[in-house]
């Protein structure tokens, strides 16, 4: 067990962590490595993986005590007890919510039994593209799938119309085959889906014709997918049972659509935050007024305050992003004021700059000043120089 991390450094909490401490480091872990959310990725699987095993034993109270005094070994056996089954762990209460969507996104435990019995199908995954504000406000999109049907030729039995289902001789019907085998601690029992029927208890003599045998058929069909307000890039849109069927009686899978959000050309989005930059003229910075500003929901106007400085930020409260519990409940848009200096002047508009710059400092001949007052310093310096020379020679 040396090779394996402490509980605690797995799920990053102190050995002195209440339960909902230890349960909420969990749940961040859990939908950071979620399979569902990492497809193909074993890397996140083993992490996911660690992390359950991890809560499986400090949020139980008698195997946290265990874990606490034998350390790994109280579950191997080696500190006298009979070990641990974590493949046995019921995580309902945190994936029923684990994504905080409740059934639109992420999702509740997968199938679990032995091999031969009933098992969930394989979940079938998709994109869509979605408009910024469309992610915004939630909107439904059309999803063409090609998904597998029952097969009316044979109704799902996979058999030709007409033929014999026999059952299956090695395992008598029941799907499974026990095999015993000798080890060091004595003879042991091992029960296994039956290699001949693949744990169905039957079999095909002759198989249909359409389905070939899987009594299913593969069909393309359209569904429409409704994304919620507040719905960001990259998080999936859960279809419940319309996945791959399931095997031995087991429910269809899911489909997942993730949105892909696209970009907008204005606004930049942070959670259920907005930004956007807007210029403003060197006249409304300086004497303030009224800007025209653009928003999810359309222009507003806002009045700018007299004096105001280049990348002034302001904040438009309530004009941001729905939050997917409760699409009342909005984000803010801050907006990032930038001073726009002119670069085309007319003759008329230059003369009366340089009449205002002389009114508020005369900076336009500042460097002008500076190097009079620098060189009249400079003949001082000399003039007094030349009078001392004259004293002493003179």
């Amino acid at each position: 067990m040396a090779d394996k991390r402490d509980y605690y450094e797995v799920l990053g909490v102190d050995r002195n962590a209440d339960d909902a401490t230890i349960k909420a480091a969990y749940r961040k872990l859990a939908k950071k490595y979620h399979p569902d959310m990492n497809p193909g990725d074993k890397e996140a699987e083993a992490k996911f993986k660690e992390a359950s095993e991890a809560y499986g034993v400090l949020s139980d109270a008698e195997k946290r005590r265990q874990y606490d005094q034998y350390g790994h070994a109280a579950f191997d056996g080696s500190a006298g007890g009979a070990g641990f089954d974590f493949s046995g762990m019921d995580f309902s209460d945190i994936f029923s919510d684990l994504f905080g969507f409740g059934d639109i996104f992420g999702g509740g435990r997968r199938g679990g039994g032995r091999s031969n019995g009933p098992m969930k199908g394989a979940n079938l995954r998709t994109s869509v593209r979605l408009k910024f504000e469309e992610a915004v406000f939630g909107c439904k999109k059309q999803i063409e799938l090609e998904v597998k049907e029952t097969c009316k030729t044979c109704g799902g039995n996979g058999a030709k119309p007409g033929s014999k289902i026999d059952t299956c001789s090695k395992c008598g019907g029941k799907g499974k085959v026990v095999f015993t085998q000798q080890s060091l601690f004595g003879m042991m029992q091992n029960v296994q889906s039956c290699p001949d029927c693949g744990g169905s208890g039957k079999v095909i003599r002759e198989k249909c014709t359409d389905c070939r045998g899987t009594g299913y058929v593969p069909m393309r069909k359209k569904y429409e997918v409704e994304f919620p307000a507040g719905v960001d890039n990259g998080q999936f849109k859960r279809m419940t049972g319309l996945g791959e069927p399931g095997q031995n009686g087991g429910p269809r899978g899911d489909v997942l659509v993730e949105a892909v959000v696209d970009r907008h050309p204005i606004f930049q989005r942070e959670d259920r935050d907005i930004y956007s930059t807007v210029p403003i003229s060197y006249a409304v910075a300086a004497l303030g007024g009224e800007i025209v500003i653009d928003t999810v929901d359309g222009p507003v106007t806002y009045e700018v305050k007299p004096g105001t400085s280049t990348d002034t930020r302001v904040r438009l409260k309530g004009k941001g992003v729905p939050s997917l519990r409760d699409a009342k409940s909005r984000g803010d848009h801050y907006v990032l004021l930038t001073v726009q200096v002119p670069t085309r002047l007319s003759n008329k508009a230059k003369e009366l700059l340089k009449e205002f710059d002389a009114e508020c400092g005369d900076t336009l001949h500042a460097a002008e000043r500076f190097r009079n007052e620098r060189n009249m310093g400079d003949a001082d310096v000399d003039n007094g120089k030349k009078k001392k020379k004259k004293g002493i020679f003179g």
